[in-house]
């Protein structure tokens, strides 16, 4: 069953007078139990989908789509309470900067407590009510790696590192036991055995709880290890969607293609010193976007064609939007 379903989703900046598509017709859904990845290079628009989804963008910028609902109600129509109530209980989100999300006005034992949902509080007594948060929240910060708890409770977002403040992030959105977690970057900046134990925290939850994740990475090894599906998005544009195994079999767009070649991970055969696979040129600025296929001028395979926005394609439950295709010979 979708939970998450997301159709031709359209973000509109205004600079200096212009509307500028930010995202341009993104596509992407979630089932129930699912792990499904979001990757695509820096500025392709990965976090503006998380923001999307949560209704964190600024009011002056203008969203649309064909559909972009949770369990069949209609995000977009909703009122900013009711919002409020679906992020609060069965969306968590964690954002990419933890310093920027979290309150630096409030230490992090408040903050950790409020995000504690009233119905598992236990005790008749405010003193039971406040040893019951206290204790849910050492568990669950003590389950993403946090060693030494009560040090690091009682400080401000400020006073510790950036890579224990995510952890913060991760305990306070996996709190409330959400249906769905999007995790924008969750491991950034992390030491490898951390970032470890907090990959192998989302896939025992996702196998015990049922826990559906939309994990948003650059880390490919990770999302292959773990992802059971995943979309590719470039320069706001969603290129390429479909189960993970027949994706790293047989990528069908040229820029998933050449995302995976980049990656020494994929490639057992590559020898020591051997030159990267890399496109040519560089993702273009929102100001100077190219009409059409966004990836036309870095593409190896770009015809006359290209200039036009390709229609969406499947095959086998295996998307892609792209005139020439892995799989059809080059013009």
């Amino acid at each position: 069953m979708i939970i998450l379903d997301i159709k031709n989703l359209t973000l509109e900046i205004e600079s200096n007078g212009v509307l500028i598509k930010a995202l341009d017709k993104v596509s992407l859904t979630i089932q129930e139990n699912e792990i499904r990845a979001l990757v695509g290079e820096s500025g392709s628009g990965k976090s503006l989908i998380v923001r999307a989804i949560s209704g964190a963008l600024p009011p002056q910028w203008i969203v649309t789509a064909d559909r972009l609902t949770w369990r069949g109600q209609n995000l977009v129509k909703m009122t900013r309470a009711q919002r409020q109530a679906i992020m609060r209980r069965d969306i968590a989100v964690i954002f990419q900067d933890p310093m920027a999300a979290l309150d630096p006005s409030a230490k992090l034992k408040d903050q950790m407590l409020e995000s504690v949902p009233s119905e598992f509080i236990e005790g008749r007594y405010s003193w039971q009510r406040y040893a019951s948060r206290l204790s849910i929240s050492h568990k669950i910060l003590h389950k993403v790696g946090i060693q030494n708890i009560e040090a690091c409770i009682n400080k401000y977002p400020h006073e510790l590192s950036a890579d224990i403040c995510q952890k913060f992030m991760i305990a306070m959105a996996l709190v409330s036991q959400p249906t769905l977690l999007i995790a924008d970057d969750p491991t950034r900046g992390m030491e490898t055995n951390t970032k470890k134990q907090i990959l192998a925290l989302f896939t025992r939850l996702n196998k015990t709880r049922n826990l559906s994740i939309l994990f948003v990475s650059h880390d490919l090894l990770a999302i292959s290890a773990m992802a059971h599906s995943m979309t590719v998005l470039y320069c706001g544009q969603t290129v390429e969607s479909g189960k993970m195994k027949a994706m790293r079999r047989r990528p069908l767009h040229p820029y998933t293609k050449a995302l995976m070649d980049s990656a020494p991970s994929f490639s057992p055969d590559l020898k020591p010193k051997s030159m990267l696979v890399a496109l040519d040129g560089t993702i273009p600025t929102l100001q100077h976007l190219p009409i059409g296929c966004r990836l036309g001028p870095r593409c190896p395979r770009a015809a006359k064609e290209c200039v036009q926005m390709p229609i969406e394609r499947s095959i086998n439950q295996h998307t892609y939007r792209c005139h020439y295709p892995m799989h059809v010979e080059s013009v």
